[in-house]
C-alpha cells in the first residue's frame, strides 16, 4: 500500500538470504575442522602443513563472509540512495521518453526533438481508445521544443481529463521525412520503490526513473485575481 505516494520495498529479503547461506557455510568448515581434530590418531597427529593448510582455508571462509557483509552493506546504501532521490520527484514536473500525457485542469504537455527542420509537421492526438481526438499541421525548429495541448479536440469540444498519447510526423522542404521523437511530461504524483529501478507515475502513466531526461518546479498557473 502507497502512503504519501511511495510504496515500501522488499529487497533486502534476498541479501539476507545470501548472507545466511555463508554463514551456514563457514558454521559446516568450523564444524567440520573441529571435529577432525578432536578425533585424530594422537599416534599420527594431523600434518602441520596440512594443519596450516586447512587454518588457510578458516581464514578465507571468514574473509569471505566479511568481504560479502561489506558489499551488501554497499548495494544497500545505494539502495537507499536511489529510493531517497527517486521520492524528492514528487511534485515535480518531470520530461521522459514517451507518447504519453496526462490532461489535467485544461493543459496536457510533451517534449519532442526534431533531427532537422520540420517544413510540413502534423501533430496527432489520441485518447486512451486509440481514437484521435486532435490534429494540428505546421512546422517545427529543429532541436527540442514541448507541445502544449489545451485539451479542445478538434471539433471545440474541451475533452475530459485523462490520458492521452501523440504522434509528431514532418518532412523538411524537399519532402524528405524528418525524425521527430517524443517524450511524455507531467507533475510526478508516486514513487513506486518495490522494484529493482524506482517507477513514478505521472498521473496514470507510470515512468522508470532511468527514463527521465529533465526535473523541474512546475510553474504556478496565475488567475486573474492572482494579477490584480
Amino acid at each position: 500500500m502507497a502512503i504519501d505516494g511511495v510504496t515500501a520495498s522488499s529487497s533486502g529479503s534476498s541479501i539476507d538470504n545470501n548472507r545466511r547461506t555463508i554463514a551456514d557455510n563457514f558454521d559446516t568448515f568450523l564444524e567440520i575442522l573441529t571435529t577432525q581434530l578432536k578425533h585424530q590418531n594422537p599416534l599420527d597427529p594431523m600434518d602441520t602443513n596440512q594443519f596450516t593448510q586447512q587454518l588457510v582455508q578458516f581464514t578465507s571462509v571468514e574473509q569471505q563472509l566479511k568481504t560479502n557483509e561489506f558489499l551488501e552493506a554497499l548495494m544497500l546504501s545505494n539502495q537507499t540512495a536511489v529510493s531517497t532521490d527517486a521520492v524528492t520527484y514528487i511534485g515535480k514536473q518531470i520530461t521522459a521518453t514517451g507518447d504519453k500525457s496526462q490532461l489535467s485542469a485544461g493543459q496536457a504537455v510533451w517534449g519532442y526533438e526534431a533531427a532537422a527542420n520540420v517544413a510540413n509537421a502534423t501533430v496527432t492526438i489520441k485518447d486512451y481508445l486509440g481514437n484521435v481526438v486532435y490534429s494540428e499541421k505546421g512546422s517545427l525548429p529543429q532541436g527540442p521544443g514541448q507541445f502544449v495541448w489545451d485539451g479542445k479536440g478538434s471539433d471545440g469540444n474541451m475533452r475530459p481529463d485523462g490520458t492521452y498519447s501523440i504522434t509528431i510526423e514532418g518532412t523538411n522542404l524537399n519532402g524528405d521525412p524528418v525524425g521527430i521523437t517524443t517524450a511524455t511530461s507531467g507533475i510526478v504524483t508516486a514513487v513506486d520503490l518495490s522494484g529493482d529501478i524506482p517507477v513514478l507515475s505521472v498521473g496514470a502513466t507510470k515512468v522508470k526513473l532511468s527514463d527521465v531526461s529533465s526535473v523541474k518546479v512546475p510553474e504556478e498557473k496565475t488567475t486573474p485575481a492572482d494579477e490584480s
